[in-house]
């Protein structure tokens, strides 16, 4: 039903544009009576009309030698609503085709390399085409626009999209960790917010390091000299296509890292909660006055769990051990834990755990415990709290590290219905996406530029402002849609999506635009955008990977770095002329 919809406003938005074509070649010019001078008589008007609707004196130029222009700042305007929206339709069916790519291929390659660079598409498509066409002089002047593209979709990512989803997917705080479905604060500063995975914030970290690039391209800038910008460029273009590359092979790989880093967690966390059972059955005397291990406790304890009474642990026991210690919370797989926990005590390797070495691991798990906490006093009978802070922390470690479990499962039960139709409306999709973006990227641009001309506005904050709406706007609306579930997963993916979105215009859009600068021979005469791309990556890529949990307040300060960017690049523009 949505695709239908999509597809008649699509065909009504493309018609329109049709029936707009008489306004390339004629311009319609509003005079009044002109006041004489007694020496010139011609007939140009004093007295103007409202200049939206005023045509400038050059005559517009048709895009592909058909596509409809006008020179007038309204004809413009209606034109700049309607490639845009083209641009966003062509974003939302690239965002459906990677969806239902996802769902049959699953995230490996497809969500590693695919998706990124699908969608990163539209914003790509904008900045090519923004200095390909038309002489040099030309190009330098509408490059502008991929520029004001570039940071415009970062800075509103980071800032409104990133502040919204806080506020409309806060949940209580209990202990600084979001409760999952549980909003029942309303709008306290402190008390609600959002919480997040620690792979999110290795996202945020990711994000801070791509900003390299603009570093290495603004060094001539820096050091106030004219020659090497092109060598800089250059350099900046090399260095960004491998970040590109190291990211793709980072999230093709990132699923196994984190089933690797989840399996260790939930081994450790087994570790602890056998050590806090074995410590509550101890009465608190599993370790003595030297804080070694209690042997004669321990005698005591392994006679109780030897159902067999032969001297030995097997790994029926063992199992039994750990189901009845209800391990619900961490979505356990009971007979992994249990090979685990065998390998750690049964050193002779024959199936069975007898009473050294039981006492043996339960030593060297002790001593893990003791490290895990140095402020605290491990000597002692009494000093067992180390263990329950242990036990702590090891769960606080699972739970940053996002088990998605039960999601996947059901996900999996689900599945496709019919593979072969998913497929080829997914390819279908996306070749629609890729067609649109590419064919009214360059009209749109051109819009802009003439928008720009009719109204003395700088193209600049044209494209700041209004593209990334267009550009990117599926993508905010599916992170803030995401971000109503409440949930810590969902969180975590929204701000992953956030983080993973700027990263791609980091390396891919970046390296498209340098590429472009390095060929055509353009001058990168960008410092104020630069500028304000450094401070919002780097402040909300260290604000990001330095905590996982992010109180209702974190939001304002997100709200307030758009305005100040805005602020900050007409300042240093205009102000002082940097640009």
């Amino acid at each position: 039903m949505a695709a239908n919809y999509n597809s008649s406003l699509t065909l009504i938005a493309i018609f329109s544009l049709f029936l707009a074509t008489t306004a390339a070649g004629r311009f319609i010019t509003t005079t009044s009576p002109s006041i004489s001078d007694g020496v010139n008589n011609d007939d140009r008007s004093i007295l103007r009309l409202n200049p939206l609707f005023t045509s400038s004196p050059e005559e517009c130029e048709q895009t592909y030698g058909f596509m409809p222009c006008t020179t007038t700042a309204a004809g413009n305007l209606f034109l700049i609503i309607v490639y845009g929206y083209l641009m966003f339709l062509a974003a939302t069916y690239l965002s459906a085709g990677s969806e239902l790519l996802l769902a049959i291929l699953g995230p490996g390659l497809v969500g590693g390399l695919c998706l990124p660079a699908l969608g990163a598409l539209p914003d790509a498509m904008l900045i090519l085409v923004s200095g390909l066409s038309g002489s040099t002089e030309t190009a330098q002047d509408q490059v502008s626009v991929g520029m004001g593209l570039l940071a415009g979709s970062t800075v509103m990512l980071l800032t409104s999209i990133w502040g919204t989803c806080i506020v409309v997917g806060k949940c209580d705080l209990q202990n600084s960790i979001a409760q999952d479905n549980k909003d029942t604060k309303g709008f306290n500063l402190i008390g609600s917010g959002v919480s997040t995975d620690i792979w999110t914030s290795y996202s945020a970290m990711i994000m801070a390091v791509s900003v390299l690039p603009f570093i290495v391209v603004q060094f001539p800038q820096i050091l106030h000299s004219t020659s090497g910008r092109h060598t800089a460029v250059l350099v900046a273009l090399v260095l960004s296509v491998s970040l590109l590359i190291a990211y793709c092979l980072y999230q093709v790989y990132q699923p196994t890292l984190q089933k690797r880093h989840l399996d260790f967690a939930k081994h450790k966390h087994v570790r602890s909660r056998i050590l806090k059972y074995l410590k509550k059955r101890a009465l608190g005397r599993l370790v003595d006055s030297h804080g070694e291990p209690n042997r004669e406790v321990l005698i005591r304890l392994f006679n109780s769990i030897d159902a067999n009474q032969d001297g030995s642990l097997s790994i029926p026991e063992l199992r039994a051990l750990i189901v009845g210690m209800q391990l619900y919370e961490i979505n356990l797989n009971e007979d992994d834990a249990v090979t685990k926990v065998m390998k750690d005590f049964d050193t002779s390797e024959n199936n069975e755990v007898d009473f050294d070495e039981f006492i043996d691991g339960i030593g060297r798990w002790l001593e893990e415990a003791k490290g895990f906490k140095r402020t605290t006093s491990v000597v002692g009978p009494d000093s067992l709290k180390y263990v329950h802070d242990y036990y702590e922390e090891t769960k606080k470690e699972h739970d940053l590290l996002g088990d998605q479990t039960h999601e996947e499962d059901e996900e999996e039960e689900e599945g496709v219905d019919d593979p072969r139709r998913t497929t080829i409306k997914a390819v279908l999709l996306l070749l629609l996406g890729t067609i649109i973006a590419a064919a009214f990227a360059d009209p749109l641009v051109d819009a802009v530029g003439n928008f720009s001309a009719a109204t003395s506005i700088p193209s600049f904050f044209i494209s700041f402002i209004v593209l990334p709406f267009a550009t990117n706007s599926s993508e905010a609306v599916s992170a803030i849609i995401f971000a109503t579930r409440k949930k810590q997963r969902s969180a975590s993916l929204t701000f992953s999506e956030l983080y993973g979105a700027v990263t791609m215009n980091n390396v891919l859009c970046l390296s498209v635009f340098l590429a472009l600068v390095y060929a055509r021979g353009l001058t990168w005469d960008f410092s104020s955008e630069v500028l304000v791309i450094l401070i919002v990556c780097i402040v909300m890529g260290i604000f990001g990977s330095c905590r996982t949990t992010f109180p209702l307040w974190t939001s304002f300060l997100a709200f307030l770095l758009y305005p100040f960017s805005l602020i900050l690049v007409y300042v240093l523009d205009y102000g002082y002329g940097w640009s």
